[in-house]
């Protein structure tokens, strides 16, 4: 079973631990995506964060723990529902939301250094948008 995983978001890594004691399902499922290549947007309506829109995409995970306020670091999955699928990256002070209200998250990863940069690439895209993504 793998633990870590680096995060790259343009030119910068990150690494990050699989949170698989509060999402065991999610963590399995996004594993076996490996290695994961998106485009990273900011948020809408859930403050410092970011996150890559999956639209329909069924995962085959249901909510596992799930959670609307992330702390700076943790990346959580929207399985889908009443909103689209997506994956979120908070990087400050997050309250998970769509246009069509709050939403929860499942744990998924926890970004285990770095967090001050985190924090500076998340304003980049900001002001000035997407950025590659890619999960190894």
């Amino acid at each position: 079973m793998k633990q870590f995983v680096t995060i790259v978001i343009g030119e910068e890594e990150f690494k990050a631990r699989f949170q698989y004691e509060q999402a065991p399902q999610t963590c399995a499922r996004f594993a076996s995506l490996l290695p994961w290549t998106q485009q990273l947007i900011h948020v809408r309506w859930s403050g410092e964060g970011c996150w890559i829109p999956l639209g329909n995409l069924d995962l085959n995970i249901g909510f596992e723990n799930a959670t609307s306020y992330p702390r700076p670091g943790e990346v959580i999955v929207y399985p889908g529902g009443i909103s689209e699928t997506e994956v979120l990256i908070a990087y400050g002070s997050v309250r998970f939301a769509s246009k069509v209200g709050q939403l929860a998250g499942n744990p998924l990863l926890t970004i285990t250094d770095k967090l001050d940069r985190l924090a500076e690439i998340g304003r980049e895209i900001l002001w000035s948008g997407a950025k590659k993504i890619v999960f190894r």
